[in-house]
């Protein structure tokens, strides 16, 4: 038991910043700190950390407490040995009373498997080091074979198993270690013939792995015979301390850094990861044999949202590893991609090149993952329609994944660039694909618009009398279409449904309100002068007075006369026959037309010129050398943009829905 003046200095000293910083990123917000809840999964920050008071609470879940409760619930440990991890980074005596057999017995079997993994790692670098065997087999493979300094091997623990079968059992047996423990943690197995023990990683190098405050859990060996029959590497099986889909291997050593350059790095197994440390790249993980889990994705969303996946050149994994991609982006985190050269991995790379050469490859060649899979697939799709269509439906599958709808929507349109299909289609088979998997109640309100859109479609023959303009048209496109509407009916009116009311609106003034309200210039200045005409005329001669053709047809700039005559005599009118009246077909009338036209074309032309100025707000914060006062401002100017964006997008939904 540990005496109270111990424990008053150990609450004294602890730092509940430090403490939670080492498992969660924690974010300053005005005198407290925030983050995502590492006891619950959540997008929305909501667990704050006050200094001051020296407590944490997390407004979604309800937990809450101090440092060393905090301990005791993320690791699962009691209090006297959360008291005890404090102390240690502190460096504060422990004084106790020595314990009695009873509290000994009681003594959990998970933190008797800690103690004994732990013994076990120091017990491999010993062998690796002092003895002969690990030197020449373990060591001579680690600094030739692998390039490894021993301040690289010394760090991340690694070591060496002896080749005589049973002889670091024995050894763990006569430091009174128990033979149930060298079971469960799976270092011994057990003959079936006599029950005797046997090392589970005889002849091999090992690399112990730490959880993410620093305790080893379990081991991985490799084996170094070239014997086909043996197994490559040998993994500890899952245990009490132990799961393999909630550790990343690397992380204890990387945490720091992937916090401090808020994004990580993926690789593949052990030595990939050792490597790239050494070269001074130390912000990578590995998911160390096995593939990708959810569990293991949101460990790694504590620190960061931005994880950058290495593939070696050679890899004939690839694709099936794109399983992974997905599921990255479904935990709302973003992705990137980089392809090795071939015959390259991460361990063969960072070995050969220096640390700023590295960091300037992964730089230049790292690929949104909507480009990468799009360039990877095609390879294989050139010239096949058939396979087209299936890489289209790999593609949607993974940004239907995507929880954030603004982000889902910006993949749409990249996408429709980069496969050259109708924006809508793919619009339309995501909100199937997110209906599917995971009930998007709207996408469902969205597809059964679209389903009711269809029929009425189909009950009623459609008359244009105007080309329509879609969400995909540019700023050229949708700005002579405002300007046609100007021109061929300023002066007309149409009655817009605004909720249930029905508003009577001009089409000059719906246009110069709108566009004069957020001081928007055509960037066409032939078009722009057109609307400066127009919009003086108007102001002269009175709202709903038709301004005269020859205003513009006889305009002393000759590029705004060629460009009026070409809007003013384009044959782009339909004039219903006979026929159809005779037949008692509804033909749309000028103001039905205008009811819907001019105000969707202004809307698109609106979200266009928002989606902009969101671009290149964003291109402004990609310079790191911009002060943290400016990025204030321009992160608060880009979240009102994108709430008048979101604002857009209901009504452009409305006005084509």
């Amino acid at each position: 038991m540990i005496d109270r003046e111990t424990v008053d200095r150990i609450y004294a000293a602890a730092n509940i910043v430090d403490i939670i910083g080492d498992y969660v990123t924690l974010k300053r917000k005005g005198v407290n700190y925030q983050a995502c809840c590492p006891f619950h999964n959540e997008k929305t920050p909501s667990f704050v950390v006050s200094p001051s008071k020296g407590v944490y609470k997390c407004f979604g879940c309800g937990k809450g407490g101090n440092a060393v409760t905090f301990l005791m619930e993320h690791e699962n440990i009691t209090y006297p040995e959360a008291l005890k991890m404090v102390a240690k980074r502190y460096g504060i005596e422990v004084r106790e009373k020595e314990l009695s057999e009873e509290e000994i017995r009681r003594n959990d079997d998970r933190e008797s498997m800690f103690v004994l993994n732990g013994w076990a790692a120091e017990y491999f670098a010993n062998y690796l080091h002092r003895e002969t065997e690990g030197q020449s087999v373990g060591l001579a493979y680690f600094r030739q074979a692998r390039g490894l300094t021993d301040a690289t091997i010394r760090k991340f623990g690694l070591g060496f198993c002896p080749a005589k079968g049973d002889r670091m059992s024995k050894d763990a047996l006569a430091a009174g270690y128990k033979k149930e423990f060298l079971l469960s943690t799976g270092l011994s197995l057990a003959r079936e013939r006599d029950g005797s023990l046997y090392d589970r990683f005889r002849d091999r190098v090992i690399f112990p792995v730490h959880n993410i405050s620093g305790r080893v859990v379990a081991f991985g060996g490799r084996t170094l015979r070239t014997d086909k029959t043996v197994a490559k590497y040998q993994n500890s099986p899952e245990s009490e301390i132990y799961s393999k889909k909630r550790e990343l291997y690397g992380l204890y050593f990387a945490k720091r850094a992937i916090q401090q350059q808020d994004f990580a790095i993926m690789v593949e197994g052990y030595l990939d990861v050792i490597s790239m440390h050494q070269a001074g790249i130390e912000n990578v993980v590995a998911s160390s044999g096995t593939s990708l889990t959810t569990e293991q994705i949101r460990l790694l969303g504590r620190f960061t949202k931005n994880i950058t996946v290495i593939y070696d050149g050679d890899s004939a994994g690839i694709h099936a590893s794109l399983r992974g991609i997905d599921m990255i982006l479904k935990e709302g985190m973003n992705v990137r991609v980089v392809l090795l050269p071939e015959p390259e991995d991460p361990d063969s790379f960072a070995r050969s090149h220096t640390a700023s050469e590295v960091q300037a490859y992964i730089r230049d060649h790292e690929r949104d993952f909507l480009e990468f899979k799009a360039n990877l697939l095609l390879q294989d799709a050139e010239g096949d329609p058939i396979r087209k269509a299936a890489l289209i439906g790999d593609m949607v599958q993974s940004i239907a994944q995507i929880p954030d709808p603004i982000q889902r929507s910006v993949y749409v349109k990249e996408c429709a660039r980069i496969m050259d299909i109708d924006e809508n289609i793919l619009i339309s088979e995501v909100a199937r694909k997110r209906l599917t998997t995971s009930g998007d109640r709207e996408a469902d309100e969205f597809l059964r618009r679209q389903a009711a859109q269809r029929q009425r479609e189909a009950a009623q023959p459609e008359v244009e009398y105007v080309r329509k303009v879609e969400a995909g048209s540019g700023f050229e496109a949708l700005e002579r279409e405002i300007v046609k509407y100007l021109l061929k009916y300023g002066h007309c009116s149409f009655d817009f449904k605004e909720g249930r009311t029905m508003v009577a609106c001009n089409v000059a003034e719906v246009v110069f309100d709108e566009l004069g309200r957020d001081n928007i210039v055509f960037r066409n200045p032939v078009y722009a002068k057109i609307m400066e005409t127009y919009r003086g005329q108007w102001e002269r001669l009175g709202t709903g007075t038709e301004v005269p053709a020859h205003c513009f047809l006889n305009h002393i700039d000759p590029e705004v006369c060629n460009a009026s005559v070409d809007i003013l005599t384009s044959d782009d009118n339909y004039v219903p026959s006979q026929l159809w009246r005779r037949k008692e077909i509804h033909v749309e009338s000028d103001a039905e037309m205008l009811a819907v036209g001019v105000p969707k074309a202004v809307t698109l032309y609106k979200s266009k010129v928002v989606e902009e100025m969101i671009k290149e707000l964003q291109a402004k914060l990609g310079d790191e050398s911009l002060p943290e006062e400016e990025q204030v401002a321009l992160l608060q100017r880009l979240s009102g943009l994108n709430k008048v964006k979101v604002s857009i997008a209901r009504r452009l939904q409305r006005l084509i829905l």
